[in-house]
């Protein structure tokens, strides 16, 4: 039970019905998910290894309010991991790699054609997950999903633009035709270009909430 709530809470803020700096009450989420505390406080210490939610003294335990500091800090490390997959992924990619990946892809573009934004999240991971597995570093695959966790928070600000979803749709086709003609430097400019749209549209509704470009610290 423990991990069917960690899994609903995240899906809760990845869909942004839980805000940066909203309080997690334990007795609350015991009523709302129908359990006890033991399986809520397991939940949110898995959340709180992912760095979705952070505990504050005198407050316990919150959605994480990232900083933009923290967000391109965090953004300026996947950029460096993801194009380092993309330059080690063998070439030429198996038929039946590429046959997923296409199939990931469509399954995105359908939640997109559905307004499903849980769908878009699940298969754009699925999608990403599938791709950079191609490198066969067990290691940085692993250190790449650690660190889209941290801003899993953050993809609701992005995916509330269509023109968001579309280019995302768009680079995913051109993803998958870089690594079917094996053009190596195109698929690395794609990864770079890919991450770009999530952290911008946080920063801009973080300057709308507090005023500040870069901040340093959560208040």
């Amino acid at each position: 039970m423990a991990h069917v709530v960690a899994t609903r809470l995240e899906e809760e803020i990845v869909l942004g019905r839980r805000h940066p700096r909203e309080r997690l009450i334990e007795q609350e989420l015991c009523g709302q998910f129908g359990t006890h505390r033991g399986d809520v406080r397991i939940a949110l210490f898995e959340l709180e290894k992912k760095g979705l939610i952070e505990r504050v003294r005198n407050r316990g335990a919150m959605v994480r309010d990232l900083t933009p500091k923290e967000v391109t800090e965090i953004y300026a490390v996947r950029e460096e991991l993801e194009v380092m997959a993309a330059r080690i992924l063998p070439f030429p990619v198996a038929g039946a790699d590429l046959a997923r990946l296409e199939a990931l892809q469509k399954k995105h573009g359908a939640a997109i054609d559905a307004g499903d934004m849980l769908g878009v999240f699940y298969a754009n991971l699925h999608f990403h997950q599938a791709l950079f597995g191609l490198c066969g570093n067990a290691c940085l695959i692993e250190t790449i999903e650690q660190a889209a966790q941290k801003v899993y928070g953050i993809r609701s600000y992005a995916n509330a633009s269509p023109q968001v979803l579309e280019r995302a749709r768009r680079d995913h086709v051109d993803m998958i035709k870089a690594v079917r003609a094996g053009r190596r430097e195109e698929l690395v400019a794609l990864t770079r270009r890919h991450l770009k749209p999530q952290p911008e549209a946080y920063i801009r509704a973080y300057q709308r909430r507090f005023g500040s470009a870069m901040g340093g610290e959560s208040e």
